[in-house]
């Protein structure tokens, strides 16, 4: 018995914190606060430049899209041009398209630009998510990757008000140059990094053009319709306030980011210990019930309360269900599984974003967040049906046992 339990106590003392981990974090947390603070001065940029709300609409969505449309490309460049070339292009990439930004003075040129940052976005992001599903061990993939989500966190939590404070005080130019020399920052760290060698696979079993991890499918779809609220609340909540004359909204984003980063610190470790099953359904729940609050929104607390609710849900959801999207795929097909992730998520924004845009010219902002919680209902409706499927098929596979 007692050499029974030595492997696992071995296993259990695997280490979280290298030194490679704490670059990835580093890395990720400079290009995410370079990209939160662009989030709400971009509409800002273009409004300066003489654009309106439909153009801001345009050069604020293609992003996603753009995004979106790589990211397969970029798990298969993960384990056939390997890690830190996929990484540090990507990384390059957005710190071009931004530092751009300072010489801009035309729409048009800051639309192609967006695209180009699209595409170093997806690239470098789902290059990110695979460097830290490499560098974590297998036995702590939960809960390392809820604290590598905290960097991330963190960003969310202090870009968007910091751009906003400096686009109050300085020109444009010397903001986006500040950005991209946060992305600077992000690749000197990307850089350092040990990368794991990826065996690309070849012959009859390689697909250059495949899309898709089949084994992230089902955590993929679930992401998918839980980010479509992202769409609700990223592009109409600060007009739904508005019009209904209540204040916090950038109290509210704060308390969502706080809410997040609190709850990946356990998270992560309770997937690791009892699986999804202990954090879906609870995490959906909240940002269910969030949702309901959103579309019901009497007062400014229920708008905080609200962020709260949807920060611990998130918080709960997202870290689980990226580490059930490469825990079982194989070894070499980890990046086409974060690139499987990453896909339905931006697909969930960009797709919410645009429905919600039609909802709302018919129904109404509440009707936003109603159907926003249709949503969420159904991506707990899809689980459940995968738990039966999964408990259906366990006597089966004991009986061939």
């Amino acid at each position: 018995m007692g050499a029974e339990q030595q492997p696992l106590i071995a296993e259990q003392k695997e280490k979280i914190w290298t030194k490679d981990f704490v670059l990835i974090c580093l890395a990720n947390f400079f290009v995410f606060l370079g990209f939160q603070m662009t989030l709400p001065t971009l509409p800002l940029f273009v409004e300066h430049l003489g654009g309106n709300d439909q153009l801001i609409g345009v050069v604020v969505g293609v992003f996603t899209f753009s995004a979106l449309i790589v990211r397969p490309f970029a798990g298969h460049a993960l384990e056939t041009k390997g890690r830190r070339f996929v990484f540090l292009l990507g990384l390059l990439i957005f710190v071009i398209s931004v530092g751009s930004y300072s010489l801009i003075s035309s729409i048009f040129l800051l639309f192609l630009m967006r695209v180009v940052q699209g595409i170093g976005w997806g690239f470098s992001t789902t290059a990110s998510g695979t460097v830290a599903t490499d560098i974590i061990p297998a036995s702590r993939r939960g809960e390392g990757m809820g604290y590598y989500g905290l960097s991330g966190n963190i960003a969310l939590a202090f870009g968007p008000s910091l751009g906003l404070v400096l686009a109050a005080m300085i020109p444009f130019s010397h903001l986006f140059a500040i950005c991209a020399a946060l992305g600077v920052a992000s690749v000197l760290f990307a850089a350092a990094i040990t990368y794991k060698k990826v065996e690309a696979v070849h012959g009859k079993g390689a697909n250059r053009w495949d899309l898709y991890e089949k084994s992230a499918l089902t955590p993929s779809v679930l992401l998918f319709f839980l980010t479509v609220t992202f769409g609700g609340i990223a592009s109409f909540l600060p007009l739904y306030t508005a019009q209904k004359q209540i204040g916090g909204l950038q109290l509210y984003f704060l308390l969502y980011a706080l809410a997040l980063m609190v709850t990946r610190t356990f998270a992560g470790q309770l997937y690791d210990r009892k699986g999804h099953r202990a954090v879906f359904l609870p995490g959906a729940g909240l940002i269910l019930l969030a949702m309901l609050l959103l579309a019901w929104l009497p007062g400014e607390w229920a708008l905080l309360l609200a962020a709260v609710l949807y920060g611990f849900g998130f918080g709960m959801v997202q870290p689980g269900l990226q580490a059930w999207s490469v825990e079982r795929a194989p070894a070499h097909r980890k990046g086409m599984a974060n690139a499987t992730f990453f896909s339905f998520f931006d697909l969930g924004v960009g797709v919410g974003a645009i429905v919600f845009g039609q909802i709302s010219h018919w129904f109404g902002y509440p009707s936003i967040y109603l159907a926003a919680s249709g949503s969420v209902l159904l991506s707990m409706l899809v689980y459940l049906s995968v738990l039966h499927k999964e408990q259906s098929l366990r006597p089966r596979e004991r009986k061939n046992a």
